[in-house]
């Protein structure tokens, strides 16, 4: 099936980012008879491609979505570049709750719920042929699991609706499932979907949902299912169901790790991502987050922590605090894993043919000439292209990946090493492919690591690898060691410049104090507001 534009015709991929602006202020219902939309007479169901375009336009975009700000400056990853407490900053210092959820998708959950199940109930009454209808069901079918998904890995179990479309005098005092119902429910959808969606999508269907996209959710959904959060008996049969679900869509084939890390962000068609979240050319990655102290105006807004850069080990694979690993000190950013380099911008990153000065008083440590800039030493590099002049930037491809081959690849390696009493070849293989493409040389022998330090090894490089891409957020609280990072004290680089114009740098400067309650803060609270429209929902445990 082909989508286009009433007025020209272009690829699905960019329909998305347009429909923002025109379908979204021309639909739902209340805004376009379901008569029009839905017309015996219309043969080509140009309304109804601009519908389900609305509804794909509800998934998550990714980047700086709230606010200005990306979810991992509510993790140990990142801090916002904002001088004021920012929404994100809330999850780290405890001042979030019912009334006051930095991001909050239940009511647009439901409302992208609805927009499904009224195609569901109409497309039957539209002019084109049946095929073309079950694609469109079946598509429809797909985004609401993804939106239910949304929803359970926030708040747990959540009302399921079914197919029905709510009226104005309906009962709507509805209960939540449990969440086990919530994931049997999104894993029948994937199951069923999975063989009624295309394998390979066409370039003008590209931001479609496939078979791939369907296999990708039962493997992130499963795999949560079987973590500590959710699994805190170790239910091994858990683990082995993940790994099945993440190996059943690595031996479909069809996606493979792309050979470059740098390009892979800024290519609309790659053979990594398997779904992304479409939207037109644009350079808002670059100015919201570039050094600011540039020409073209950059507003550093994402600001990465020590403990992340930390994180990343040396380019002979060595975490830096291990013997042999040729990390110094006095010179920091040295020999480092090349994520690190297309990741983070460091002090003295050649940047558009000048090095980025983040020490005290450097030209890119303040914003607009005045205030701080960076807080914690560094920028965030990922997602952006060098495109432009010194002045000005040049719109490029941003699409948000909302799963990628390489997750599908760390899902396996981690629920098979939580399979076995220790990891097997498999296991070892995952996370040597993932390190070669980085550009890491040397080799992880097999049978080098048991089950314990595999585990640190494999939930360090989703951490390197994932950066940035809102999987830190889930990450930390699914291995429920979010009370753990998430207290205490984040840190970042400070750098003084010397009489001499040497560097001193000082790795454990404190730049936020954070704290996490363990007793509620896994999950989301039902927001307040829905509480007072439905009295049969249940507020998450702790609060109040």
């Amino acid at each position: 099936m082909k989508f286009y534009n009433l007025l020209i015709a272009i690829p699905f991929v960019l329909l998305i980012a347009s429909c923002e602006k025109d379908v979204l202020s021309q639909l739902p219902v209340e805004r376009t008879e379901l008569s029009d939309i839905f017309n015996p007479k219309d043969k080509q169901g140009t309304l109804i491609d601009e519908y389900l375009a609305a509804v794909y336009a509800e998934l998550p975009r990714g980047f700086n979505r709230i606010g200005t700000n990306l979810l991992d400056a509510g993790t140990d990853d990142a801090l916002s570049g904002d001088i004021s407490v920012t929404g994100v900053d809330k999850y780290k210092i405890g001042q979030w709750g019912p009334s006051d959820l930095p991001e909050n998708p239940w009511a647009s959950g439901y409302s992208a719920i609805r927009r499904v199940n009224v195609l569901l109930a109409n497309v039957d009454n539209s002019g084109i042929v049946d095929s073309r209808k079950d694609a469109f069901r079946f598509q429809a079918r797909a985004l609401r699991a993804f939106f239910y998904f949304e929803m359970v890995k926030r708040w747990g179990g959540v009302p399921l609706i079914g197919d029905k479309v709510f009226v104005l005098n309906d009962n709507l005092q509805l209960a939540r499932n449990t969440r086990a119902e919530c994931v049997d429910y999104i894993v029948s959808e994937c199951e069923f979907l999975k063989d009624k969606l295309p394998a390979t999508l066409t370039t003008a269907d590209l931001g479609r949902v496939s078979k791939g996209a369907m296999l990708a959710l039962k493997s992130r959904i499963l795999l949560y299912d079987a973590s500590p959060l959710y699994n805190p008996s170790n239910d091994i049969t858990r683990w082995q169901t993940a790994a099945k679900a993440a190996d059943d869509l690595i031996k479909l084939n069809l996606y493979a790790l792309e050979a470059n890390f740098g390009t892979l962000f800024t290519t609309r068609s790659n053979k990594e991502f398997i779904l992304a979240y479409q939207q037109a050319d644009n350079s808002t990655i670059e100015s919201l987050n570039e050094p600011p102290g540039y020409m073209r105006g950059g507003q550093g807004i994402t600001n990465p922590t020590q403990n992340l850069v930390d994180a990343f080990p040396m380019s002979n694979g060595k975490a830096i605090a291990e013997p042999g690993s040729g990390y110094n000190p006095a010179d920091p950013y040295k020999n480092r894993d090349p994520r690190f380099y297309l990741s983070v911008f460091h002090n003295g990153f050649s940047w558009l043919g000048s090095a980025v000065e983040t020490f005290v008083g450097g030209k890119n440590n303040t914003r607009n000439g005045i205030g701080t800039g960076t807080k914690t030493g560094y920028y965030m590099r990922k997602f952006m292209t060098t495109s432009g002049s010194a002045a000005s930037f040049s719109n490029a491809t941003h699409n948000f990946p909302i799963f990628r081959y390489a997750e599908i690849l760390l899902n396996y390696a981690e629920a098979q090493n939580e399979v076995l009493a220790s990891p097997d070849a498999s296991v070892y293989k995952v996370i040597n492919d993932i390190r070669k493409r980085a550009g890491i040389t040397s080799v992880i022998a097999i049978g080098s690591m048991d089950k314990d330090q595999m585990r640190k090894f494999i939930r360090n490089e989703r951490r390197i690898e994932l950066a940035f891409e809102e999987h830190r957020f889930w990450d930390i609280r699914r291995w429920k060691i979010a009370e753990t990072v998430l207290n205490g004290t984040l840190k970042g680089m400070r750098i003084t410049l010397n009489p001499d114009k040497s560097l001193t740098y000082d790795p454990n400067f404190v730049v936020q104090t954070v704290t996490f309650d363990a007793a509620k803060m896994y999950l989301y609270p039902v927001p307040y507001i829905e509480l007072r429209k439905n009295q049969a929902l249940i507020q998450n445990q702790g609060w109040n």
